[in-house]
């Protein structure tokens, strides 16, 4: 096992990886940037780093200043967390160079899978189904042609990137060219990569997704699926395990690709296999998340596994201590509390928390790096707060929900919490029949929603 390693992020994954760390008796270091001089996670670390000023660009997201801090302070590892450097092959390389163990995939499967169309390419070599569209970034003209093949409506997708950015709904050919070129230079300003590729949009799909383990010797272990089609814009809102569109045929189909395809790429560490799953219950592969999602906690809860402890071990090169598919257990929902306006389209909403009172009781989860005080700056994530709950069954998992969300108080910024108590209460989540176009379905009857 490791002696210290670096968390290369900030906020509540920061705090959640410090805190493995410290279970596994390893030293932590955080780094931060002056807007965080104060935050939770530095405090919890064994040792702090300062890497910049607050903008991302000039701090988490400067590889040779992250970089520094871990060879300074002595490091023996580097764990990315999620966003910033997670995903980035150049940093997963400049660790290696500097013998640093990076706590996820080497840098060519990493670099493999985040060029999105390679990665379906990938996957279908390897018998899973995926989405039909192009297999390479496309220009203008390619896309028409292949829109009118395929028939609309299709998703125009940047091919570097995630997170929804660069990415449009195209309905009618008419709306094909305003659509790509804002895609376009969305994805470059996020990116620095402009390039898009299309696929045919299915209606009234969900999206779930498969958690895998696997480590340096080819073990794999898939840990059930995460429905998540309870989004804003293409990004995630409320996650449940297991799906209530997901009959143990299918879940074991899908299980099935994600370890094939898993052992195809010579895929190491935890990762993530979406899918889009149609009303007929037939999936199709979109991507492969290469790290830790923010939603992990739901598999934990359900499967009894620690997933950071886990990549850990993979990293500092032990063998699973189990394969084939974990053993799962009653049902987990997870809430994410965003410091945002869902009145005003969502818009995030910086300030300083007034004060916090923090759910508890059995079957609570809460996982935050704010307390009474916290300044939540404009510069970053709007995420506050996870709020996971347990319970034996989906309706007694629900209610749990409810109620920990009524305890919740957290004053000073604009959140998202009535908005989940919305969504729990409604018809469709209770009967388990929503897609990815709940919300925008909903809004005329969502009390959160209505200015």
């Amino acid at each position: 096992m490791f002696n210290r390693v670096l968390v290369a992020n900030r906020g509540e994954v920061a705090v959640r990886v410090i805190r493995a760390l410290h279970e596994l008796g390893v030293e932590a270091v955080a780094v931060y940037s002056t807007a965080d001089r104060d935050s939770l996670h530095v405090r919890l670390a064994d040792r702090a780093v300062c890497i910049g000023p607050p903008a991302a660009a000039e701090s988490y997201l400067r590889i040779p200043s992250v970089v520094g801090a871990a060879e300074t302070t002595r490091c023996d590892g580097v764990h990315p967390g999620w966003g910033f450097l997670a995903e980035n092959p150049a940093f997963v390389t400049a660790c290696e160079q500097n013998e640093l163990v990076f706590v996820g995939p080497g840098a060519d499967v990493m670099e493999r899978m985040g060029d999105k169309t390679r990665a379906k390419v990938e996957l279908e070599a390897a018998d899973v189904p995926v989405v039909a569209g192009t297999d390479r970034p496309t220009g203008l003209e390619d896309a028409r042609s292949v829109a009118d093949e395929i028939g609309y409506p299709v998703l125009l997708k940047a091919a570097s990137g995630g997170g929804g950015k660069g990415m449009r709904l195209v309905a009618a050919p008419d709306e094909l060219e305003g659509a790509f070129r804002s895609a376009a230079a969305e994805a470059e300003a996020a990116f620095g990569d402009g390039a898009l590729y299309v696929e045919r949009c299915l209606r009234l799909a969900r999206h779930v997704e498969i958690q895998v383990l696997a480590d340096g010797e080819g073990r794999v272990l898939t840990l059930g699926e995460r429905e998540c089609s309870i989004q804003r814009r293409h990004q995630k809102l409320i996650e449940e395990s297991p799906s209530e569109a997901i009959g143990p045929h299918t879940r074991e189909a899908m299980e099935a690709a994600a370890e094939r395809a898993t052992r195809a790429i010579g895929y190491r560490n935890a990762g993530t296999f979406e899918f889009l799953l149609g009303p007929d219950g037939s999936y199709y592969f979109i991507e492969l998340n290469a790290r830790l999602q923010v939603e992990h906690p739901v598999t934990e809860l359900v499967c009894g596994v620690d997933l950071v402890r886990e990549q850990l071990r993979i990293a500092a090169g032990e063998p699973l201590r189990s394969t084939g598919r974990a053993p799962r257990r009653g049902h987990a929902v997870e809430c994410r509390i965003n410091a945002e306006d869902p009145k005003r389209g969502f818009a995030p909403a910086p300030g300083r928390i007034e004060s916090l009172r923090a759910p508890l009781g059995p079957g609570v989860r809460f996982d935050t790096h704010v307390e009474a005080g916290t300044l939540i700056p404009p510069q970053y994530d709007s995420l506050l707060a996870k709020l996971v709950v347990w319970d034996e069954n989906r309706p007694a998992a629900i209610s749990r929900a409810l109620r920990a969300l009524g305890e919740l108080e957290l004053r000073g910024v604009s959140t998202t919490r009535e908005l989940a108590i919305d969504v729990l209460r409604s018809e469709e989540f209770a009967e388990g029949r929503y897609s990815t176009t709940f919300l925008e379905q909903a809004a005329g009857r969502l009390p959160a929603l209505i200015a």
